[in-house]
């Protein structure tokens, strides 16, 4: 889900109360009486104002000093992001999530967030070594990674993404988004050079000291996880250090009064907003860093990180989601902690990494905690009661939405095909058989939304559910491809634990028609506008998803080796990228 973020929000510290007038008033005064003194009165007071500045900051500094840590001593998620961020409140026993009042925050707090806490740990991160591919199928695939790599690096390097048509770049958040996002495939392929010219630009380029917003969302599974992946998969401690850097500016997004993180963070500022389209955030977008931070929480051994974005996930479980037995809404505000009245239930954008998380989660944390896994499990009965529904003719399997709640549309986003793998890693791991049987029809769903005559899968696709001639069909302004990563990371999974071959085929032939349509030859992909018709219309875009996602799942689909990152040892973000499983 990419969204564009061009509006610079609005400060968290815009109000003045009624104390303000009072004291400019005062303030004239004083200005009058002191411009009435002799020079020597003068002298004296602004000698004992220096002076007792002087002894103020001596005395603050070593207060400070001797205060490490803020305790965490309510399990009210809002008083434990004011104790986290901001620093013990005095008296806070409670706070109602519906009448809450936005709390203004200390600046200089602010600025040291979490940095005296960091520990540097013994170790961690392990240096894996790849082997590289080992057949044809994947040295097309590393062929095809480098060449985007070629037109990047000689069109936009340092900068967010590559335009291949006007071989020129677009920058959304300035962090280098391409470089960062695809690291860890590079490794992964065991492109030396590639990743080597990747580490020293994050080493000695990559800074965040930057006045502009940023979505809290996107920046944490595109620049942390893929730091922090690298970290993982070569134990060099500057990832982790450029994480921590990374990860204190986003916590600002929880200096919101309700468990619930802003959208969008300042990074330089490290102050926070709403979206600019509204007072809402995305379900999404607030429940899908939980990997990201707690991975960052145990490398780092500071916990501020993964307490914070779990609050969110234990809020979302405490106000439920009974409507739908376990399906929510696609919105929820940041100010009271509550869900939009009325939202589409979807699992697509703005909602589907969601339902992704509160399994993934319960597999990193070692299966250890049991409501995630139970919200999971209730979750998937409900979208099988509710969307998961069959086309006609041909019984494609498919999973709709509720449109405000309450009205079905048999609309899917390509988005949706991730469930595929989940699904299907999900009854590899307690989960019931039937979870399997529904991944593999959505895989074959998935599979049949690539019959074009571009061999590309469009945005969305909507399925006809009475007798017709086609079961499912693709509007005008839905036709588009950005080569989503989601089709192929199902059948990644799907191959994993099944075997069954077709699954390399199919992505091996989605593969071939990205190297036909989307291959620019002058360096990367290019997004394009229609995947119904063979004279393509260039979007002049490259995602960085493209390396980060797409080139890796179908490197490791078609991998002849099938224990590289083993699925019981790592699990992958939303984004793609691995990061270990622990014990608990």
């Amino acid at each position: 889900m990419r969204l564009t973020r061009d509006d610079p929000g609005l400060p968290l510290y815009h109000t003045e109360n009624k104390r303000g007038q009072t004291f400019r008033r005062i303030r004239a005064r004083a200005r009058n009486w002191f411009a009435s003194r002799s020079i020597v009165i003068k002298v004296l007071i602004i000698a004992s104002i220096f002076f007792s500045i002087f002894v103020l900051v001596k005395l603050c500094s070593g207060m400070v000093s001797k205060t490490e840590s803020f305790p965490i001593e309510s399990q009210d998620p809002i008083v434990i992001n004011e104790q986290i961020i901001g620093g013990k409140k005095d008296e806070v026993d409670h706070v109602d999530v519906d009448h809450v009042e936005v709390e203004k925050y200390d600046e200089e707090i602010d600025k040291n967030i979490v940095h005296d806490k960091m520990v540097a740990p013994e170790s961690g991160g392990t240096h894996i070594k790849f082997k590289g591919p080992t057949n044809d199928r994947q040295r097309a695939v590393v062929k095809a990674f480098q060449h985007s790599w070629m037109g990047y690096k000689k069109y936009a390097w340092g900068h967010d993404t590559l335009k291949p048509i006007s071989k020129s770049y677009s920058d959304w958040f300035d962090t280098g988004l391409t470089i960062v996002d695809g690291l860890d495939t590079a490794i992964i392929m065991g492109l030396t050079e590639e990743a080597a010219e990747a580490t020293d630009w994050i080493q000695n380029k990559l800074h965040f000291e930057k006045d502009r917003m940023v979505n809290f969302f996107e920046c944490t599974i595109r620049v942390l996880g893929g730091m922090m992946s690298a970290f993982y998969l070569t134990g060099n401690q500057m990832f982790l250090e450029k994480s921590v850097d990374l990860g204190d500016r986003l916590l600002s997004a929880f200096k919101s009064p309700s468990p619930i993180p802003y959208s969008d963070v300042n990074l330089l500022k490290r102050s926070a907003t709403n979206p600019q389209w509204g007072a809402d955030s995305s379900l999404s977008e607030v429940t899908t860093v939980q990997l990201e931070y707690r991975a960052l929480s145990r490398a780092s051994g500071n916990s501020t990180y993964e307490d914070l974005s779990f609050n969110v996930s234990k809020h979302i479980h405490k106000i439920g989601c009974e409507s739908h037995e376990g399906l929510c809404g696609m919105f929820i505000n940041a100010n009271t902690g509550q869900f939009k009245k009325g939202a589409t239930i979807t699992f697509g954008a703005r909602s589907d990494s969601y339902y992704e998380y509160l399994f993934k989660q319960w597999i990193q944390t070692g299966k250890t905690i049991d409501w995630l896994k139970e919200d999971y499990g209730k979750a998937m009965t409900a979208m099988e009661k509710y969307l998961y529904r069959n086309s006609e003719p041909n019984k494609l399997f498919f999973i709709g939405e509720l449109l405000s709640g309450e009205t079905y549309s048999p609309k899917m986003d390509h988005l949706v095909c991730f469930i595929a793998g989940t699904l299907s890693q999900g009854s590899k791991n307690g989960f019931p058989r039937k979870h399997m049987d529904m991944a593999e029809k959505i895989g074959e769903t998935c599979h049949s939304m690539y019959d074009n005559p571009t061999g590309l899968g469009p945005e969305i696709a909507h399925f006809n559910m009475i007798p017709g001639k086609e079961d499912l069909y693709v509007k005008p302004l839905d036709a588009h491809c950005l080569l989503r990563p989601e089709a192929i990371e199902g059948w990644f999974y799907l191959y994993r634990f099944t075997g069954d071959k077709k699954y390399q085929e199919w992505g091996w032939a989605a593969f071939q028609a990205i190297e036909k349509y989307a291959r620019i030859s002058t360096g990367g992909y290019s997004s394009i506008s229609n995947v119904k018709k063979i004279n393509v219309q260039y979007r002049d875009s490259m995602e960085s998803f493209l390396l980060g996602e797409t080139f890796k799942y179908l490197y490791l689909l078609l991998g002849d080796d099938q224990t590289v990152l083993p699925l019981d040892e790592w699990v992958f973000t939303t984004e793609g990228h691995p990061l270990p499983i622990y014990d608990h």
